[in-house]
């Protein structure tokens, strides 16, 4: 019998995940801060939690998929927490992408309650959730992770193990670093080649004939041709994320210059209103750099 899933965050990719988990039939109950949300999962005879600790009562295995370390903490501590109905028969995994520090700080935060604790980010966006093609990175109790690969491959189309409590969101940090690399660097060479007279078109058949083509660049295109950027990934939770990376460089006393910059001109486009954009609207501050005509 598969275990009861209790799983808490229904946003882009909360609710992608949440589906996939009930279509592979595993028994599931959700909870989402905002409860409008969570609304239609009961009409599909999906247990909808009041609270987060009702949730973890019934559940074994409680997923957290959230925009960060404040909902995380409200979760899990705050009123009517699920910190309070944890225990050494359940299983608490963290899909969120948050710094590595915070993960082990929350780990050792959870140590009292004896729940076994996995660290399990996911490289893709909203397509991929959507598809179940996401590459899940668990950390934590290699056992525990090869036990629960049914439930990931729910939800994911690999599993890549990634080392202790920690190295999950460690991986998280490495492969966000390079999606704002190639968005921005993307963006810029276009904008470059564009002050230069070039076509957008001319410009992406060059580039989509030769080495320098990836699967990203084919997915954004459209974006950036008609300036339109429906949200797969918002530019808000990519700054988020560069603010950890930045962070968490400097823990390491790693050099990342270009994650500083990337950083900058993130921040740049939350400040203008394009947070909940694409993170393909880091062409709008481009725009908003060029010289005015």
């Amino acid at each position: 019998m598969k275990p009861k899933v209790g799983f808490m965050g229904l946003g882009i990719m909360g609710t992608a995940m949440a589906a996939n988990v009930q279509k592979a039939g595993f028994p599931l109950m959700v909870y989402n801060r905002t409860a409008a949300k969570s609304e239609s999962w009961a009409t599909q005879g999906v247990g909808v939690a009041s609270t987060p600790a009702s949730l973890a009562n019934v559940s074994d295995i409680i997923i957290l998929m959230v925009t960060g370390p404040e909902a995380i903490d409200h979760l899990l501590w705050g009123e009517g927490g699920a910190a309070s109905a944890l225990n050494d028969k359940k299983t608490l995994i963290n899909m969120s992408s948050v710094s590595p520090r915070y993960t082990r700080e929350l780990h050792q935060r959870l140590v009292p309650t004896g729940v076994t604790f996995i660290d399990a980010p996911v490289s893709g966006t909203k397509q991929p959730a959507e598809q179940a093609t996401l590459v899940i990175l668990p950390a934590g109790p290699e056992a525990k992770i090869a036990e629960l690969e049914p439930l990931f491959l729910a939800m994911g189309k690999k599993v890549v193990y990634c080392g202790a409590v920690g190295q999950g969101s460690m991986m998280k940090m490495f492969i966000n670093l390079l999606v704002g690399v190639m968005m921005e660097g993307f963006v810029e060479v276009l904008n470059f080649g564009s002050l230069g007279g070039l076509s957008t078109e001319a410009m992406l058949d060059v580039l989509f004939a030769g080495a320098m083509n990836s699967p990203m660049f084919q997915v954004k295109a459209p974006n950036l041709q008609k300036k339109d950027y429906p949200v797969a990934f918002p530019l808000k939770h990519l700054a988020k994320d560069l603010k950890f990376i930045v962070d968490t460089a400097y823990d390491l006393k790693a050099p990342v210059p270009v994650a500083q910059t990337l950083l900058h001109l993130f921040d740049v486009g939350v400040g203008r209103g394009w947070g909940d954009e694409d993170i393909s609207a880091i062409a709008r501050v481009f725009e908003h750099l060029n010289p005015k005509s």
